[in-house]
């Protein structure tokens, strides 16, 4: 028995070779049955790992194929199939793994496996093995009756990746809810106590995760949750590439892409690793997008680096391969220098970091200015260079670079090295652009020069005034020089209207003067007149055409205000060849609404420019912004309406004509107009004038005493004006018109016969009451003068007064003087004055004087008593107490002469004055020889001559201070 039990085992082992020969050799299947040998769980990864064996292999090697089933719950819900390649060695242990989509805690998970031979070295077998046992896998997980359990706890996972979450309850919650932040999400029921909720396409929020928060009814606490820590997609590393620049180091740098570092030590950056296969090293860079490989071997000249990023998720990594020659950045060059030579030339030098003479370098040369390059040079360097920039700008700043790399094998250019430096300024190089703007003011002829900024490039420097010599054609030998300071643009000069005008413009700056610009003036420049023709503009400009200039041409302006509505013309003009006739004139200033007025000149060999036409348009035309103001007249049955036109600069669009708008009650419209509605819902009488120059209009057979409204609105194009408020008249009432009618002629009448009397008042005067003569003003008084007939001219001396009337009031009664028989007329009584008497007198004694107003009523107005003020020396009233009376008269007629050739006839007043009266009585030729010497008269006496054919009054006591003289026929 004991040998049997030996052998049988022997026997066993020797047969199975030889069966499994046979079956090779025979071509028969042979099967080989998998045995698992573990299951394993990885809760956080939610990963299952299998490990089997195959214990009845023979062969040292050979490939098989293995089937493995998954089923969740129970066996027979496969949930998951796969074939799993591999070589299999004897007495081998193989691995598998799988990753659940569903939480291991929240479900129970069974795997089996079969086996088949596939190795090209047997038949193909048509069947697999026998299954495995089932083998149960299940995380056990214990929940109270009131908890809730969430799964997985705290995941991490990448952006756009899928995740399904598991709720587990226990036997006393209901009413579960959960929430994505602040989104709610929902799931689906597993079995009485297990649901769950997929997310798809999960998105980063935040570094510091994203929650999910869950609440139940009759939970033991609130709420619960988990965090789902979801990083961003690990990248591919870009750009990646080495360079050396002294042949000890090679510089590798790369774009690292996004980071995907979480909070709460989830997940640290990524890190990078660099390895050269052809010396085996392996160093971490220290820095997300570079790292430093030392060249330790001279010898090796070509290098193969795998870059590669890692993170808890993901690996990722990049190759190159290259030649060390073929990676040369050179460092930028040094040294630079840059010399002006002159306004348009500048030499720069530089210095290179170089190998040798031998080792050649290609640097390239940029010159820049206003940040554009505008030149550029590639020029062949061994160890320095330099290079002459020509054709440059006077007085400009410039910034020159340079750059170099290796001229054998190209890699990148270097870093530029830069340096700035400006070039002196230079005379202006461009004459002005000059235009001219004449108008007649005030008889002299008023020139507004206008010219336009040099720019940069002509100015050459800065521009400090502008030279204008006016040189006049009719007088070329006189010329008038000014300056104007920059920055103005223009001038204005009054000329001659009746010469002709060169005038020439320069510009200066510190170094010279540009070319002149010359324009003339003919004697008629300012006085033409040409045909101005509408145009219609476009939100784009103004197309202007004309008529050639007859004759040589040399060129044609069209000038135009900017700001037609301004005071101020600011304006602008373009210069045209001969060959042109039409243009497009454009500018960010043209608006809507705006007139502008175009002027077309042609300008000649001469530069005198001769207006050809003006036009003038809207880019836009626009309704009228305001109604004109009306004046009305109006009479019992009718009604005028006048109104003035507006600046035409200032019209919003061409006016084609008005309405006129007319209610009253009657709302009975005349055959001119025609009912219509305003916007207001209101019906109005409207009349069309379609001539926009008639500016006055007449509305007939209305009524009397009715009140009607009305307003005047201009349209155009583009519509009427604004709606206006109505003005209110009242026509007149027909009786009180016709009254009218008869009243304002009688008034005018009566007003020219004021104003002729009052121009012919002196005539009417000399008519009607006729001032007393002058006997001054008479013209016989001329003849005194020429002496010619001295018998025809009266002598004072022959004028002797007849009869002298002393009264004395205070002595007693009237004694009265007849020399002649003739009454006295009564003498007004007047103070007397005092007359100084002679030594020795006793005092003042009563006397009168008489002053005779017959012949100067002017001197009785003025209250003269022909006394002179002062001492009476020589006057005419001491000689009648002083004087005898023979010599009186005498003496009365060189006095008389002598103011008369003083005194102009026409100025000169005759003022008889009578002699002073004596207490004597009796004619003049008892008088005595030597009268008494003046003393303190008591009464002034006025005397008159009255002819004697008038009849004296009675004289009474009353009126004794008053004489009056009665001349007899052949007195007067």
């Amino acid at each position: 028995m004991a040998l049997s039990a030996v052998l049988h085992p022997a026997f066993i082992l020797a047969v199975l070779p030889l069966r499994a020969s046979l079956s090779e050799v025979l071509g028969e299947p042979f099967q080989l049955t998998p045995e698992i040998l573990a299951v394993s769980i990885q809760s956080k990864l939610q990963q299952v790992t299998l490990q089997w064996t195959v214990p009845n292999l023979t062969h040292q090697e050979l490939k098989m194929t293995f089937q493995i089933e998954i089923s969740r719950v129970k066996t027979s819900n496969i949930i998951w199939v796969e074939n799993y390649n591999t070589t299999v060695k004897w007495n081998q242990v193989l691995h598998w793994n799988w990753k659940s989509e569903i939480p291991l805690e929240c479900v129970t998970h069974f795997l089996r496996i079969r086996a088949m031979v596939n190795d090209a070295k047997y038949p193909p077998q048509s069947s697999w093995s026998n299954w495995s046992s089932w083998k149960e896998v299940s995380v056990q997980v214990s929940v109270q009756p009131n908890a809730l359990s969430i799964f997985p706890k705290n995941k991490l996972l990448e952006e756009g990746s899928n995740i399904t979450i598991c709720l587990v309850y226990g036997q006393y919650l209901y009413n579960v809810s959960c929430k994505l932040q602040d989104e709610p999400i929902h799931g689906e029921q597993l079995d009485s106590h297990v649901s769950l909720m997929k997310l798809n396409n999960v998105v980063f929020l935040s570094n510091t995760g994203t929650n999910i928060n869950c609440e139940a009814m009759n939970a033991t606490k609130k709420p619960f949750g988990t965090v789902l820590f979801v990083s961003k997609v690990l990248e591919e590393p870009k750009s990646f590439s080495c360079e050396t620049q002294d042949f000890k180091t090679l510089k590798c740098s790369w774009e690292p892409g996004v980071d995907t570092a979480l909070a709460w030590s989830q997940q640290a950056s990524q890190n990078y690793t660099l390895y050269e296969s052809f010396s085996g090293r392996r160093e971490l860079s220290n820095h997300r997008n570079s790292h430093t490989w030392q060249i330790t071997e001279e010898s090796q000249e070509t290098y193969n680096f795998t870059l590669t990023t890692e993170n808890k998720l993901r690996k990722r990594s990049v190759n190159i391969i290259f030649n060390l020659t073929n990676r040369v950045h050179l460092k930028a060059p040094h040294d630079v220098t840059l010399e002006t030579i002159s306004a348009t030339k500048a030499n720069m030098t530089w210095k290179v970091h170089s190998r040798g003479d031998s080792y050649t370098l290609l640097c390239q040369v940029e010159l820049q200015h206003e940040r554009e390059g505008i030149q550029e040079h590639n020029v062949s360097v061994h160890m320095s260079a330099s290079y002459l920039f020509s054709d440059l700008e006077p007085d400009t700043e410039y910034k020159a670079r340079v750059r170099c790399a290796d001229a054998n094998h190209f890699w990148k250019w270097s870093d530029w090295t830069q340096k700035e430096f400006s070039t002196p300024e230079a005379a202006p190089s461009q004459a002005l652009d000059v235009w001219r703007r004449v108008r007649l003011e005030n008889g002299s002829r008023v020139l507004n020069l206008h010219w336009k900024p040099l720019l940069k490039s002509q100015a050459n420097g800065k521009i400090i005034s502008y030279n204008i010599v006016v040189e006049n054609q009719d007088k070329p030998t006189e010329s008038e020089h000014y300056s104007v300071w920059a920055p103005a643009l223009g001038t204005q000069l009054d000329l001659d209207p009746r010469s002709s005008y060169k005038i020439h413009v320069t510009a200066n700056n510190s170094v010279g003067a540009s070319p002149e610009s010359v324009i003339a003036l003919s004697d008629d420049s300012g006085h033409e007149e040409v045909r101005e023709k509408r145009i219609n503009g476009t939100k784009d400009g103004f197309h202007i055409s004309w008529d050639p200039l007859s004759g040589d041409a040399v060129g044609y302006v069209v000038d135009w205000c900017a700001h037609s509505r301004d005071q101020h013309c600011d304006l602008q003009w373009e210069n045209l060849g001969p060959n042109t006739t039409s243009t497009i004139i454009t500018s960010d200033a043209f608006k809507p609404g705006v007139r502008y007025n175009f002027r077309i000149f042609g300008r000649s060999t001469q530069q005198n420019a001769q207006l050809l036409e003006k036009q003038t348009g809207y880019t836009q035309e626009l309704a009228p912004l305001e109604n004109p103001e009306v004046r009305v007249n109006f009479t019992s049955n009718s009604i005028t309406l006048n109104w003035q036109d507006y600046a035409s600069d200032f019209q919003s669009a061409f006016v084609e004509g008005y309405r006129v708008y007319l209610k009253s009650k009657e709302l009975q419209c005349h055959p001119q107009g025609k009912r219509t509605w305003l916007p207001d819902n209101l019906m109005v009488c409207e009349y069309d004038i379609k001539d926009p120059k008639q500016k006055t209009f007449t509305v007939k057979n209305l009524q009397p005493e009715t009140l009607y409204e009305f307003f005047v609105t201009p349209y155009t194009s583009a519509g009427q004006g604004p709606n206006g408020t109505f003005t209110k008249v009242t026509t007149l009432d027909e009786h009180s018109y016709m009254l009218l009618q008869i009243l304002l002629p009688m008034t005018f009448c009566v007003l020219l016969i004021i104003i002729a009397c009052y121009w012919k008042s002196q005539w009417v005067k000399e008519k009607c009451y006729p001032d007393i003569p002058n006997p001054y003003k008479s013209s016989i008084l001329s003849l005194i003068k020429s002496k010619k007939n001295p018998h025809l001219i009266m002598n004072v001396k022959d004028c002797i007064p007849d009869v002298l009337e002393v009264i004395n009031k205070v002595e007693g009664p009237k004694t009265q003087c007849v020399g002649s028989g003739k009454p006295h007329a009564e003498d007004v009584s007047i103070k007397p004055p005092s007359v100084p008497i002679e030594s020795g007198s006793s005092g003042p004694v009563p006397c009168v004087f008489f002053e005779n107003f017959t012949y100067d009523q002017s001197a009785f107005d003025s209250g003269s008593h022909g006394l002179v003020s002062g001492p009476l020396k020589d006057t005419p009233h001491q000689l009648a107490l002083l004087t005898p009376p023979n010599k009186l008269l005498n003496v009365l007629e060189k006095d008389y002469m002598k103011s008369l050739e003083e005194s102009p006839t026409e100025e000169t007043s005759l003022i008889y004055v009578s002699q002073l009266a004596s207490p004597m009585c009796g004619d003049k030729d008892s008088l005595a020889t030597n009268p008494p010497m003046p003393v303190h008269c008591s009464e002034y006496k006025m005397q008159m001559a009255v002819p004697g054919s008038l009849a004296p009054p009675a004289l009474s006591e009353d009126n004794s201070l008053t004489s009056m003289i009665i001349l007899g026929q052949g007195e007067q």
